[in-house]
């Protein structure tokens, strides 16, 4: 029977957090939450209130966007515009 792999998760938690040298406990401690949340928002498996996504990116010196973005922001147009209506 082939193994069930979880979805990788659309956030960039866990590596901001391991840049930052913590552990799970240590970031949850930071910001008022279980362990389990932490792993829980690490894995996927659940999407934080705004409160607590401010609070994740404050303590791991990030934003919200670089966290949770899971899709680049759309490249501003040029300032030379793009093809004009005729």
């Amino acid at each position: 029977m082939p193994s069930r792999r979880k979805p990788a998760p659309d956030n960039a938690v866990q590596e901001h957090r391991l840049h930052a040298g913590l552990t799970q406990a240590e970031l949850a401690e930071r910001v008022g939450v279980s362990r389990q949340t932490v792993v829980a928002v690490e894995s996927g498996g659940y999407a934080p209130s705004v409160y607590l996504a401010l609070a994740l990116a404050e303590h791991l010196g990030s934003t919200v966007e670089e966290l949770f973005a899971t899709t680049p922001a759309p490249a501003a147009p040029s300032p030379s515009g793009g093809p004009r209506d005729r």
